[in-house]
């Protein structure tokens, strides 16, 4: 993947957003892509989960338990945002392998 002429890889910074009493994950449609699946949206960050490192970028992910969603967020009208299980976030964020590992070391992975 190219660094688009970047001499050093990317930081992305990743937020796992939780309703953690429901076992729920937010996913966000992403702007530039809008059939495929991100995550973002404020709250209190709970927990560090990992760091991946890719040619092109470098993904820290966090937990982040969600105090609540704003019904007019700045960009409601590019992106749609759903509550979803494990299993689906996991299936919704596929596309882009580093989303989907982040996640399954998220504390709503099933256990191993």
């Amino acid at each position: 993947m190219s660094n688009k002429g970047r001499t050093t890889p990317r930081v992305v910074c990743c937020a796992i957003p939780i309703a953690r009493a429901a076992g729920k994950v937010l996913v966000i449609t992403s702007r530039k892509r809008p059939n495929n699946w991100v995550s973002g949206v404020r709250g209190q960050i709970t927990r560090f989960v990992t760091t991946i490192p890719s040619a092109s970028s470098t993904y820290h992910f966090y937990e982040l338990d969600v105090a609540d969603l704003d019904h007019d967020w700045l960009e409601s009208k590019e992106r749609r945002r759903e509550w979803v299980d494990y299993a689906e976030a996991v299936k919704r964020l596929s596309w882009k392998a580093e989303l989907a590992q982040g996640l399954s070391l998220s504390t709503l992975a099933p256990k191993r």
